[in-house]
């Protein structure tokens, strides 16, 4: 294929993006730090027609139950309310712009600004205004004031299996259809019991929002980047797995089952690359048992909904990974760990202990912050360049592949970002 260069027609407000080909095996460097496609995404994805990752159904299972999580940049409040109905609400007063909730999660009839005392619904109807008649004939509001026009902005929200997602649009397609049958089925694997959450971690990383979309899409860095992983046998690209999206790309499920491979070959191949020739040995080796829980064997499930959440499975420890964003060079990973509620305290404690594994300290997840941060730091001051995405080939991308050694599905992120976004290149492969 060419490489194609020139500036690509773009929807009014989008910054001119250079596509060197079209199939998205190229990416340029100024959609990671360009603050004006930043601004955009916030409106064009994180406020468009998608589905954002909120919350668990678990985490507010009594009336008046609150957490407060965000979309893109934008504050939430999720509440339960007095009918057990779920709502979602900006986070943000319709007097002078204030956080309402600042607490991470509690039990309420209402939400209280604390500036000027406002008060909302837990569906963020404005319930009082201090003072909006005066004080003694004097001051307040006008008469033609009307409070039905200054709650707090209310989204849609749905659920499957437990699983909480708002949307600001109006347009968007149900949840179910948002995910398809292949994300349907995975949730409905994942989340096939009850769950109860085991605690929470945050991680910050100084790098673009979209280096993480891509590295939890990217399938073989796991058995390069992550000593541990490899070594342990908890990824390599050597065992059975492979990749499955949805017809838009927009998702990704990595898959593989441990002690598929052969260590004599992994260690051979490894060693071969360079790779991983240290043979690091573990004083107790329980962190890494899997104690098995699924009936299709598959012991690494790493699943991303687009556009700001990762449900993983990395033997017995599960969490789902929810992006927040504070800017085009800073994001937050805010972390959900879970078990069943029918787990032994064994199982409990050995979840617990495979946490060790993810958020910022994690023997896993430190090495991808630290990458992702090295990405973002080389790039900024050659925005004309670009990656190059074409591990497994380029053209085409199709919804399933049956192995790991390919940067696919990172291609499938960019064709339906692109398409939201309103810069695809010209003749664009899907």
């Amino acid at each position: 294929m060419s490489e194609q260069s020139g500036l690509i027609p773009n929807h009014p407000g989008m910054p001119g993006v250079r596509w060197p080909r079209n199939d998205y095996s190229r990416v340029p460097y100024q959609l990671y730090h360009d603050p004006d496609v930043y601004r955009l995404e916030q409106e064009r994805i994180f406020k468009g027609p998608t589905w954002s990752y909120v919350g668990l159904e678990v985490e507010i299972p009594n009336p008046g139950d609150f957490i407060t999580t965000f979309i893109g940049e934008t504050p939430i409040i999720l509440s339960r309310g007095e009918d057990n109905s779920v709502y979602a609400v900006v986070n943000r007063c319709g007097h002078r712009g204030s956080i309402v909730r600042r607490e991470n999660y509690g039990n309420a009839k209402e939400h209280i600004c604390i500036y000027h005392r406002w008060c909302f619904a837990l569906d963020g109807k404005l319930m009082g205004v201090p003072f909006e008649r005066g004080l003694k004939g004097k001051g307040g509001m006008d008469k033609d004031f009307d409070k039905s026009e200054h709650g707090l902005r209310k989204l849609r929200v749905e659920s499957f299996s437990g699983v909480l997602f708002a949307t600001f649009s109006d347009a968007t397609e149900s949840l179910a259809d948002y995910l398809g049958p292949v994300f349907q089925g995975h949730f409905t694997r994942l989340f096939a019991k009850p769950v109860r959450v085991l605690g929470y971690q945050r991680q910050r990383i100084y790098g673009n929002w979209k280096f993480y979309m891509e590295n939890q899409r990217d399938t073989y860095h796991g058995s390069l980047l992550h000593e541990f992983q490899a070594v342990f046998g908890l990824s390599r690209v050597t065992q059975e797995g492979g990749n499955k999206m949805d017809v838009h790309h927009r998702h990704n499920l990595t898959w593989a089952r441990s002690k598929t491979d052969d260590d004599k070959e992994f260690a051979e191949l490894y060693k071969e690359n360079k790779v991983h020739e240290e043979q690091l040995k573990l004083e107790d080796p329980e962190i890494i048992k899997n104690k098995r829980e699924f009936e299709d064997g598959i012991t690494l499930a790493i699943c991303g909904i687009f556009p700001n959440a990762t449900v993983h499975q990395i033997s017995n420890s599960l969490a789902v990974r929810q992006l927040r964003m504070t800017g085009p060079g800073e994001f937050e990973l805010y972390w959900t760990l879970f078990g069943y509620v029918d787990d032994s305290e064994e199982m409990t404690n050995h979840r617990l202990l495979q946490a060790n594994m993810v958020g910022p300290a994690g023997l896993i997840s430190m090495e991808d912050g630290e990458a992702i941060e090295l990405a973002h730091k080389a790039t900024g001051s050659d925005q004309d360049a670009y990656s190059v995405i074409e591990m497994g080939g380029h053209g085409a991308i199709p919804d399933f592949i049956d192995h790991r050694v390919n940067d696919t599905p990172c291609r499938g992120f960019w064709a339906y970002y692109s398409q939201l976004m309103g810069c695809e290149p010209e003749g664009a492969v899907r």
